[in-house]
């Protein structure tokens, strides 16, 4: 008997953004983004790196999408540019934009490959912030609503898995609090916490928009996952763990699901000062979508350790590993709450992030208990230094070994009655890692640039076999 088994119709996929693989940043009308901007400070990113020209999809997106094809994958999580729909944000449509993505739509769909079209990957036109600060206003709703009503007029017929938001805990936590990603500002919290609640209203409106308008595909957010344990069995850290999850992971999971902020988590900001403001319909409106959502998107890369921080411990502002340098990210964590060190029973990528493929199986039974909702992992993979032979063959067993590990793992979940409908990879080729530059490589797909030049030529990793094997078998290629 195959210990592995995944659902008859599960969807084996992988996934990508905009912003990192697209590139032509400023053509056929495309409007420029906070992320356009962003990368053109000094020192923001690994040495200098943009997105620009990223891998080129742009251009390259049928020969991407056969590749897709040639794999057998059975999803292809995909994100839209704002920008490319409408370059001011708002105002008049960009045709040029809608074709775009209606082409690699019908690409995906002439090869029997399931479009999952994420709404927004963190590329907010620049317009808007310079309107009223994007996420920072209440206006943000409306135009946001209004840029995903066009999406669902326009491919609603063809797209059946749609994500509003993708790690919109990360997006505000390193814009609003540790200024790492655009907006860049730091931040005692108050404006972090209102950022987040005008973000959740977007996505509820969003959400219920969708139901409106009379379509019946599955639509739910994307939320980074990170899985805690307690250091120990003192209280004190245990505390800090339930502390953690509050704040941290059931701040944006509870809201989703319930429309609901944790109660303890809501008191704790209360005290301090910095809860967001409601407006008079803002609960109804969030309770009301939580019942419309269809899934738990999860983006998952690590787990981590929970220790009491005292109050003149270490604070969220710590250094992160962009370089690739093992050991040069720091603990970080809230005073009088919890600190995050590391694990010493699990080893560490490069970029000093924690592999526990234990954790996979962990939050799906986690979301399963709390919410009884499905899961789709809408990413998953590892980031390392490939090298290209001179055959041009690449041998990345260390990524084989990562993936496969964390398929058995929600294997068992499902088989201890997690209901997982998708698992995607980041990413499919390799592409531009935000702050960490190109050489931070995810792909099956091995893309010949660096950060300063190269052909951009595709070639096939020996990953990429071997999750075509994966596919083909529905999974059980694992016990090979």
């Amino acid at each position: 008997m195959n210990k592995y088994k995944f659902p008859e119709n599960f969807l084996w996929g992988s996934a990508s953004a905009a912003y990192q693989i697209e590139g032509a940043y400023n053509i056929d009308g495309k409007g420029m983004s906070n992320w356009d901007k962003f990368v053109r400070i000094p020192g923001k990113t690994f040495k200098g790196t943009t997105g620009d020209i990223a891998v080129d999809h742009y251009h390259r997106y049928k020969e991407d999408i056969a590749l897709m094809a040639e794999m057998g994958l059975k999803t292809y999580r995909f994100s839209i540019a704002w920008t490319r729909i409408y370059p001011q944000g708002k105002g008049e449509v960009n045709q040029k934009g809608l074709e775009f993505y209606e082409s690699i739509i019908d690409e995906c769909l002439k090869y029997g490959i399931e479009p999952m079209v994420t709404i927004y990957h963190w590329d907010l036109p620049q317009a808007l912030v310079e309107e009223y600060n994007g996420f920072e206003s209440r206006k943000i709703i409306d135009d946001f609503l209004n840029y995903a009503e066009t999406l669902f007029r326009a491919f609603g017929n063809k797209v059946k898995y749609w994500i509003t938001l993708n790690e919109q805990n990360i997006f505000t936590s390193l814009g609003w609090l540790t200024a790492q990603h655009p907006p860049g500002k730091f931040d005692d919290g108050k404006m972090f916490y209102q950022v987040n609640h005008n973000a959740f209203l977007a996505h509820a409106k969003t959400v219920l928009s969708y139901r409106k308008m009379g379509f019946t595909g599955k639509i739910g957010a994307s939320f980074a996952y990170t899985p805690s344990y307690p250091l120990d069995c003192n209280p004190i850290n245990i505390m800090s763990k339930v502390n953690y999850d509050d704040l941290k992971n059931f701040w944006w999971l509870d809201m989703y699901a319930y429309g609901e902020y944790p109660r303890a988590a809501m008191k704790y900001l209360e005290k301090k000062g910095i809860a967001p403001v409601f407006y008079e319909d803002d609960a109804e409106i969030l309770k009301a979508a939580a019942k419309e959502i269809s899934f738990m998107g999860v983006n998952y890369y690590q787990s981590c350790v929970c220790e009491y921080n005292p109050l003149d411990g270490v604070t969220p502002y710590g250094t992160m590993n962009t370089t690739g340098i093992k050991g040069s990210g720091q603990i970080t964590g809230i005073p009088g709450v919890y600190k995050n060190p590391q694990n010493k029973f699990l080893k560490t990528t490069d970029w000093d992030w924690t592999i526990d493929p234990v954790g996979l199986k962990y939050l799906c039974r986690e979301i399963t208990s709390r919410y009884r909702l499905p899961i789709i992992i809408s990413e998953n993979g590892l980031g390392a230094f490939d090298k290209q032979e001179d055959d041009k063959s690449i041998h990345d067993i260390y990524r084989i070994e990562y993936i496969k590990e964390h398929l058995k793992s929600l294997a068992e979940a499902i088989d201890e009655g997690c209901e997982v409908l998708a698992y995607c990879t980041w990413s499919f080729t390799d592409l531009l890692s935000w702050l960490n530059g190109y050489q931070k490589r995810y792909g099956f797909v091995y893309v010949d640039r660096n950060e300063e030049t190269g052909s951009l030529n595709r070639y096939k990793k020996d990953s990429f076999y071997w999750y075509k094997k994966i596919i083909e078998t529905n999974g059980e290629f694992l016990e090979k």
